[in-house]
């Protein structure tokens, strides 16, 4: 329906002539804004000069009749558009002057025009995120309640280079594209408005139109700080944090911690799963944070690792296919309720750690995938952009902006909400170009090879800067192939990471562990293969959520025997992780031996602590993190030979190992037997005379075990063995582990 020319009124004009139809006959620009597609509203909208007269133009398309508040002139339609035009001496009129308007419900509104204030990003903002190093672009680009020249709004701003047009469209504006279109930043492709009135908790997308296609795309913001809760999508403003962080003797000590010396004992939990409501919801972050840092206390964790808490649309994906990378997810609340929650912890001296995903995105419509109507994000080939085991899609490090859009939500999550470190999910997805893809299926390198040169820069500079600006701060890289020095630094050819996960490890201590003790002396060299490159790099022993999913069973349904042996052979594991050099990482459920595999949509299984095994296998557990934090020989040393001694790494027949674990002159003894047999008379060598105190032993009958064992303690004999002038002998306890320390030695 075309709506008639409204009456002029005084000092007002018509300035376009009418077609045949009664319709006004617009310039090119007007014409652009009408049919949503103009790059630059401001040339045509707001105040402008026109041969010696003041214009004051505005595009309403839902209203019926507008006026400016100031002195009251109406504006006149042009006729079959929603542009009201006046005209005439705007002297007393203000610069930011505020629009009265009528729409077709009868309902009035009023606000300042949005088109009356300049541009409200600095060139050099722009200047270093086309560079790729603006660090701090998160508070740039998004939606950031402020006030400009008095006015209190929400100024708008988002990269879509390849848009002919975008607008912020949101539960303000009946979601119509018309109504708010930016304006673009030259040559830079962000787009930026400054809406007045705005509130925070409003909802909003960008409409995007392609400039090649004119297809049309409503995409959530990529740097919103807060989501509506899934199923749905919108980004919603949100206010500027008032939290007052109470961590800074933490933040102090950690600017000077030596982690590499220190205990370091990882609690891996996804937030969803660990414990819910008693109708089945998900817990706040403020209620979690207080049963968390009970329980990890109790049992002497240091850290909490966090599946991603990243915004996300997939419960099932666990957070692993990120959408929000700079939104703590609205499933457990808001993002001051997440400071809290990392500020509780610091305040009882646990850290907290978050699984962070730089290697691939989801294909959501609304998200990242093809944001400006072109593969923006992600690589146009789909030999470098898709991953095919994963149906997701791989960021473009080459390009600037997305490699600045990483790096700062790396450090958007350790600067505002003071995380001590990130894990960095499938590192080795991103260094090779032929990553789980079959030949012809890849492209290889300028150089010709398999790396991929674009993402190994991108990671060398994530730590760098993050380390450089955060001292103290861990990034630990899952890296699970043989690519040298993941953490070693920069300048001398390494990756930069602090810590990386020993996959293998991993793998080849379970695959030991999986077999019948009858068979394990055929399998002996899977536990004494890892000490020939041990001290590579600074490696953390995970037994992650990776290993209780997808039919691998849980930690408990790996061990072979009956009932008995299987809790004795996982505690017999848990030992030897914790002597074995290297930091500790035990997925929740771990333990405390739940017997079946992780299940992300409930609960763990924790009336199982009523039953004696259970609680056996979670006393056990934090008895070793006591001894592990006590005991310097069991961690100052992890990542250096010198801290690590085989007493005897050959006795592949009695499937038995024994270590020290060395600080100077203080040691630990380390004896692991691997067969449900009672080894009695075992002889071992030690460097020194004097009483030998069992510290632990995991056949206790507190942890559930039968109580074999040396009886407190045992003196050392003047009888040389192993290359050593003093020995024990000791009783081993069946499918049990002893940790033995000289009287007097700490």
């Amino acid at each position: 329906m075309v709506t008639p020319p409204e009456e002029t009124g005084p000092g007002t004009a018509v300035p376009n002539p009418f077609d045949a139809h009664g319709a006004a006959v617009l310039p090119e620009p007007l014409r652009r804004l009408v049919e949503a597609r103009h790059h630059d509203p401001f040339e045509v909208l707001g105040r402008h000069r026109d041969n010696g007269t003041d214009v004051i133009r505005v595009y309403l398309p839902c209203a019926e009749r507008v006026r400016l508040a100031e002195g009251g002139p109406e504006l006149t339609r042009l006729s079959g558009t929603g542009l009201f035009e006046w005209r005439g001496d705007a002297s007393g009129i203000p610069q930011h002057y505020r629009l009265l308007w009528t729409d077709r419900d009868g309902h009035t509104h009023e606000r300042v025009d949005p088109y009356t204030f300049g541009p409200q990003i600095s060139e050099f903002d722009l200047h270093l995120f086309g560079e790729g190093r603006h660090w701090h672009v998160y508070r740039i680009l998004g939606a950031h309640a402020m006030d400009v020249d008095g006015v209190r709004g929400v100024r708008f701003a988002v990269w879509a280079p390849n848009a002919e047009r975008v607008s912020v469209v949101g539960n303000f504006n009946r979601w119509d594209g018309r109504v708010y279109p930016m304006r673009v930043r030259g040559a830079s492709g962000v787009w930026e408005l400054f809406i007045p009135g705005l509130e925070p908790g409003s909802l909003y997308k960008y409409e995007i139109r392609n400039r090649e296609t004119g297809a049309i795309l409503l995409k959530a913001d990529p740097y919103a700080q807060l989501f509506e809760l899934r199923p749905n999508t919108a980004s919603e403003i949100l206010p500027p944090s008032s939290w007052n962080w109470g961590d800074g003797a933490w933040m102090d000590r950690r600017r000077h911690w030596d982690w590499q010396h220190a205990p370091l004992s990882i609690y891996e939990v996804h937030l969803g799963s660990w414990r819910r409501r008693p109708d089945g919801g998900f817990l706040d972050y403020r209620s979690l944070a207080h049963e968390l840092v009970d329980y990890v206390r109790r049992l002497g964790y240091t850290h909490i690792e966090l599946l991603p808490i990243t915004e996300h649309p997939l419960d099932a994906s666990w957070g692993y296919q990120t959408t929000g990378y700079f939104a703590p997810t609205r499933r457990h609340g808001l993002p001051d309720d997440f400071r809290y929650f990392v500020d509780y912890c610091h305040r009882h001296d646990i850290g907290v750690i978050l699984d962070w995903v730089p290697a691939h995105f989801p294909r959501d419509a609304h998200f990242l995938a093809r944001f400006d109507g072109t593969a923006l994000y992600e690589h146009a080939d789909p030999r470098r952009g898709e991953h095919r085991d994963w149906g997701t899609l791989i960021y473009n490090y080459g390009r600037n902006e997305v490699r600045n859009f990483l790096l700062a939500s790396a450090m958007y999550w350790l600067e505002e909400f003071h995380l001590d470190g990130l894990r960095v999910d499938a590192v080795a997805s991103m260094l090779y170009l032929d990553y789980s893809r079959a030949e012809g299926d890849w492209e290889p390198n300028v150089y010709g090879g398999n790396e991929n040169l674009e993402a190994i820069a991108f990671l060398r500079e994530l730590n760098d800067v993050t380390q450089r600006e955060h001292p103290g701060v861990l990034m630990i890289a899952e890296e699970s192939t043989a690519w040298p020095q993941v953490t070693r630094p920069t300048w001398v050819g390494g990756l930069g990471f602090t810590l990386k996960w020993n996959m293998g490890w991993m793998h080849d201590t379970l695959q030991y562990m999986a077999q019948d003790p009858i068979y394990r002396h055929h399998h002996h060299g899977k536990l004494t293969f890892g000490l020939l490159y041990s001290f590579t790099e600074n490696f953390v022993l995970p037994f992650s959520h990776d290993e209780v999913v997808h039919g691998k069973g849980s930690m408990l349904g790996k061990m072979p025997g009956d009932p008995w042996q299987r809790f004795a052979n996982l505690r017999l594991l848990y030992t030897y992780l914790f002597t074995y050099p290297g930091k500790k990482l035990l997925f929740m459920g771990n333990d405390f031996a739940q017997p079946a595999e992780w299940d992300f949509s409930r609960e763990l299984e924790w009336p199982l602590l009523e039953q004696p095994e259970h609680r056996g296998i979670q006393a056990l557990v934090a008895e070793l993190n006591r001894l592990h934090r006590e005991l310097p020989a069991l961690h100052r040393h992890d990542f250096e030979s010198r801290g690590f001694e085989w007493i005897e790494c050959h006795d592949a027949q009695q499937s038995v190992l024994s270590y020290q674990r060395k600080d100077g002159d203080r040691f630990a003894v380390v004896v692991l037997n691997f067969t449900p047999v009672v080894r009695t008379g075992y002889r071992l060598g030690v460097p020194q005379a004097g009483h030998y105190r069992e510290r632990f032993n995991s056949d206790s009958s507190f942890y559930g075990g039968s109580n074999t064992g040396n009886a407190g303690g045992v003196v050392a004999e003047p009888t040389p063995w192993m290359g050593h002038p003093w020995s024990l002998s000791l009783t081993l306890p069946p499918l049990g582990g002893i940790i033995l320390v000289p009287e007097g030695l700490p």
